[in-house]
């Protein structure tokens, strides 16, 4: 448990808060390494102003203790950690048991290469009556009563043949399963291995696995044997049904029996393994089916493809492509959109790029997954051009498009800021019989309005979101209020608001995070007022923290507890956010203490991974995803830290740099210029790097002068 602990984030043990109190006496802190750990304490230091200390005990005056008990060590450890959604636990990698084979012999085969034979059906003179009959039990009442009764005009006594006919003409899964249960008790003929397999297909329908197995287990029961269909339709189900422990339970119960399984229940229990993520056992089971002179058809190599798309292992797609090409076996569209998803998630789209020309080459016409999944990958890697090309290609070829493939075309514009393409093509939509845009596509462009800052064009789009009647979410909610808050359009602010709330939009922690963030940079007064107004109604809590970090001689224990059970409440996600607009909230009310006691936290609590990375070349601050008021918070307490380290005449690297990242968004404006003005304010010798952007550098010499200049 505790590895899982220390595995997830870093938990600083009760060094770090003697020497957060060392600090405050004696201003010495040592630096903060790349990857904070047990050893490696997280750093503080002062801001330019002297407010009042936070009142932190100093737990070097606590007695000493030779062996510390177990709960003593977990009382100090739970202080430090915060809940979290629980998961499903994970399935370990087991590795197959080694059999000792005989080089000599042949090893023996796993599986039968000849697919079981269907029975052949007779013809039948009265398939018309049947045929009838069938169609009256299908379309009567889904009741026993009601189809007892219509099985009373039976017109033709049960026979064997009959009984099939009919058995196979039901399609609800219930109905099916009440003519069998009275063809038993008939007792016109045996009941042979034939119906069972019947009926458990049209369960199998229903995913009714639990009323398959009570089959399986009469049949055993009563000596009636099981063959491939059976055991296949039963694993199938369980596949369906996500009970996969059951899927291998009747696979390996199959081989008890000596029967051996067709290549349609190997591909089967390939792909359950798969699901499992036993990639050893999938790769076991497909080497013995070679090795048996098993051709693997593309439904097989479509699991394989899967399996390593899903674990993003570009080795193995190419050992699927290798396996494919040198068998003579062609991809089918469903292998190529398993390929194309494995690529994506591999993060290789020039590859997934090639594959799809490959596909069209190969004369197999895409559909709308297809497409779908290329749009993602080339939004992905902001490839903008390749994807608004397919576009092209799309509609002049005539290939389908439905709503997941224009929302996610709309959505890639989004991220990258192309607001005349996505006007298009939500004109483009707008134009169509079949995919007209629904709540999705007015939240993508919303969120393109926002990130760009045309107020008036997302009002308007608002506005017409309520003259259509399509509901507005929560996310569009979220981008229309960050847009009017950046604004400072209050009051349009808390009309969309109240009107979302009226269409039962439900605040979440991202919508709340929205109006803190606006809380950040508002000024005090009537504004302020309203936006705390609709915070209130959304998360009270928060309202409640905001206020509590203005009380003057607030103990910093309080601060730190009432901190932690705010994130214990709100998403993973969220909580980083959280924690930054928090700091922007302190800075602007020039709490700067206060903003450095949350940074100490944020940190402590996992919030700020990678903040510091450390190389015997070059020290670096990683800022990027940070706020403005938590970078520079950031920042003072870094350039504190190397002027502490220079002042005890410690080693420092050649090269120290801050990053603000780039931005590559076309309406990104990141942190390099806040964060630049905020460093020339400090008269700090960092400077702009020529060759990286959003990288500010300075060399060890120009470190040490600007500290000895200012002593």
């Amino acid at each position: 448990m505790a590895s899982t602990f220390f595995t997830a984030f870093d938990v600083p043990n009760s060094l770090d808060l003697k020497q957060y109190h060392h600090h405050h006496q004696h201003n010495q802190i040592p630096l903060n390494s790349r990857r904070r750990t047990k050893k490696s304490p997280f750093f503080y230091c002062n801001s330019s102003k002297s407010p009042p200390k936070p009142q932190i005990p100093d737990l070097s005056e606590e007695p000493k203790k030779q062996n510390p008990s177990l709960a003593d060590q977990l009382q100090t450890l739970s202080t430090t950690i915060l809940s979290d959604t629980p998961q499903k636990p994970t399935q370990l990698l087991t590795k197959p048991k080694s059999i000792w084979v005989n080089p000599t012999k042949p090893r023996p085969s796993v599986l039968n290469l000849q697919r079981q034979q269907r029975t052949s059906y007779s013809y039948n003179p009265q398939i018309r009556d049947l045929k009838l009959f069938s169609k009256k039990l299908n379309e009567c009442e889904n009741n026993q009563d009601a189809f007892l009764k219509i099985l009373e005009e039976i017109p033709h006594p049960p026979t064997r043949e009959n009984a099939l006919l009919v058995l196979n003409s039901l399609k609800p899964w219930e109905k099916t399963l009440l003519f069998f249960n009275w063809l038993k008790t008939q007792d016109s003929f045996p009941m042979e291995t034939i119906f069972y397999n019947v009926a458990m297909k049209s369960l199998r329908f229903g995913r009714q696995f639990q009323l398959i197995e009570d089959l399986a287990v009469e049949m055993i029961d009563n000596d009636i044997p099981l063959d491939n269909i059976t055991y296949s339709t039963i694993i199938t189900c369980a596949k369906r049904s996500n009970l996969f422990d059951k899927a291998v339970e009747w696979f390996e119960r199959m081989y008890k029996t000596g029967l051996m399984p067709d290549e349609v229940t190997y591909s089967a229990v390939l792909d359950v393994y798969a699901k499992l993520g036993k990639v050893e056992e999938v790769m076991s089971l497909y080497e013995r089916g070679r090795a048996s002179g098993w051709t693997p058809d593309a439904i097989a190599f479509a699991v394989l493809a899967k399996m390593f798309g899903e674990a993003g292992d570009y080795d193995g797609i190419r050992y699927v492509l290798q396996e494919m090409k040198s068998l003579g076996v062609k991809p089918n569209l469903v292998v190529f959109n398993t390929l194309l998803e494995a690529m994506g998630k591999a993060g290789k789209p020039g590859l997934a790029r090639s594959l799809f020309e490959e596909m069209v080459a190969a004369g197999v016409s895409p559909d709308a997954k297809t497409l779908t999944s290329l749009v993602k990958i080339y939004g992905k890697a902001r490839w903008a051009r390749d994807a608004l090309d397919l576009w092209q290609r799309m509609k002049s070829n005539g290939w389908p498009m439905d709503f997941i493939l224009y929302n996610t075309l709309l959505s890639m514009c989004a991220d990258l800021g192309l607001q005349e393409e996505a006007e298009k093509l939500f004109e483009d939509m707008k134009g169509s019989e079949n995919c007209k845009p629904d709540s999705w596509s007015y939240t993508a462009m919303l969120n393109i309005y926002g990130s760009g800052g045309n107020v008036e064009k997302a009002m308007t789009l608002f506005d017409q979101m309520s003259k259509e009647n399509v509901a507005i979410n929560v996310m569009g909610c979220t981008c229309l209020i960050q847009c009017l808050g950046r604004a400072k359009r209050i009051d349009d602010l808390v009309m969309v608001f109240e009107t979302s709330l009226e269409k039962g939009v439900r605040p979440d922690d991202r919508l709340c995070g929205c109006l803190l963030s606006v809380v950040s940079y508002c000024e005090n007064g009537d504004d302020l007022d309203k936006v705390i107004d609709c915070l209130q109604e959304s998360n009270p809590r928060l309202v409640y923290f905001v206020k509590l970090l203005e009380q003057k001689g607030l103990e910093f224990e309080k601060v730190k507890d009432e901190f932690k059970e705010i994130l214990n409440n709100t998403e993973v996600e969220a909580r980083r956010p959280f924690c930054n607009c928090f700091i922007d909230i302190c800075r602007k009310r020039n709490l700067d203490e206060r903003a450095h006691e949350l940074l100490y936290l944020g940190t402590m609590y996992g919030l700020y991974p990678g903040l510091h990375t450390k190389t015997p070349e070059e020290w670096r601050l990683n800022v990027r995803s940070l706020s403005v008021g938590a970078a520079h918070t950031a920042f003072e307490e870094w350039i504190g830290t190397l002027s502490e380290m220079v002042n005890r005449h410690e080693p420092l690297p050649e090269l120290l740099s801050a990053s603000t990242g780039a931005g590559t968004h076309k309406y990104s404006q990141g942190l390099a210029n806040a964060f630049e003005s905020h460093v020339m304010k400090l008269s700090a010798p960092f400077r702009q790097s020529e060759e990286k952007p959003g990288v500010f550098v300075a060399s060890r010499d120009d470190v040490v002068s600007w500290v000895q200049s200012k002593v």
